[in-house]
């Protein structure tokens, strides 16, 4: 028999107050925050400020393998209290389009907190090669198609995938040689052996501060905060280019609004603090923010658009 209006009102009453009551309490109990790609540097960073906050341990756990399905996985079947969290990535969106078989929808079986930080990429190039912005590489890639290359952290990761994107908008023909790593991608980049490289500012910046790089664009709308003075490549070159990693928080999709919400409030005050900032930015982070809805749009426009790319590059997991 079908519940009435008023029992359905009834039953979505006690839940809010359930949920509220939960918020009221939370936390309770140890928290722990798994971290699959993710930089585990930035969950202990939040996770002191929560510990100092609410007087409830937070644990980093470490679930590394498969591109971060284990660790997402591991988060989607924990029960929906709040008490296990995912610090998700942009990795996260590329997902669902380089593998066939995912035990988990990243939209339906989880619920965005909020975005934490915005991790541009810096475009760096060997001194060898004679381009010093994105519009003398392109030209230099059009006249020489096929000869010059790029490096990157591996095969369907975020840095492949930004010079796929690359090639694809300013129609070059560039090959791509992947690392197992970003640190041996810089390595040989700073050797000699590979041409160009879209790496982790905090891993490339200070090569290029060196001499030993060169530093040709970041890859967000906006100049970094970590490297103010280096144009992004939409302003340089490829109008509309935009590529930004990025770290937040998710949690399974049941866990109650209020929880999520307390959650929310605190992450936001914690981004926000002087010395927090400051890490982040040592670290080539922006600090970002925002409510659990912008941060779902972000997620499924992300989606989309590496859908586009993977389908377009023919790119598969290994």
């Amino acid at each position: 028999m079908k519940m009435s209006r008023l029992a359905l009102w009834a039953s979505a009453l006690a839940t809010a107050l359930t949920g509220a009551a939960a918020a009221q309490d939370y936390p309770v109990k140890p928290i722990r925050i798994i971290v699959g790609p993710g930089p585990d540097v930035l969950a202990r960073i939040v996770g002191q400020k929560l510990t100092d906050a609410w007087g409830q341990q937070v644990l980093v756990d470490q679930r590394p393998g498969a591109g971060g399905i284990i660790a997402a996985d591991s988060v989607a079947k924990s029960p929906a209290d709040g008490y296990t969290l995912l610090l998700s990535t942009g990795t996260y969106t590329t997902i669902p389009s380089l593998y066939s078989k995912v035990p988990y929808d990243f939209e339906r079986d989880f619920a965005p907190v909020t975005l934490l930080a915005q991790l541009p990429f810096l475009l760096v190039a060997h001194p060898s090669v004679p381009a010093k912005n994105v519009q003398e590489l392109v030209q230099l890639a059009r006249a020489r198609p096929g000869q010059l290359n790029y490096a990157s952290s591996g095969n369907g990761t975020t840095a492949h995938l930004a010079g796929e994107m690359l090639k694809s908008m300013a129609k070059i023909n560039i090959v791509h040689v992947p690392y197992k790593g970003t640190v041996p991608g810089v390595i040989d980049l700073v050797a000699g052996q590979v041409h160009i490289m879209f790496a982790i500012i905090q891993s490339s910046l200070p090569h290029a501060q060196a001499g030993k790089l060169r530093a040709l664009a970041v890859s967000g709308s906006k100049r970094s905060s970590s490297a103010p003075t280096v144009p992004t490549i939409s302003e340089s070159g490829v109008p509309g280019y935009e590529f930004i990693s990025w770290n937040g928080v998710h949690v399974p999709a049941a866990t109650p609004g209020a929880v999520s919400g307390k959650l929310n409030a605190e992450l936001l005050r914690i981004i926000t603090l002087p010395d927090v900032k400051e890490r982040m930015l040592g670290l080539g982070m922006d600090v970002a923010g925002g409510t659990p809805e912008e941060f779902g749009a972000l997620v499924k426009s992300d989606i989309a658009k590496w859908a586009k790319v993977i389908r377009d590059a023919g790119i598969k997991a290994e």
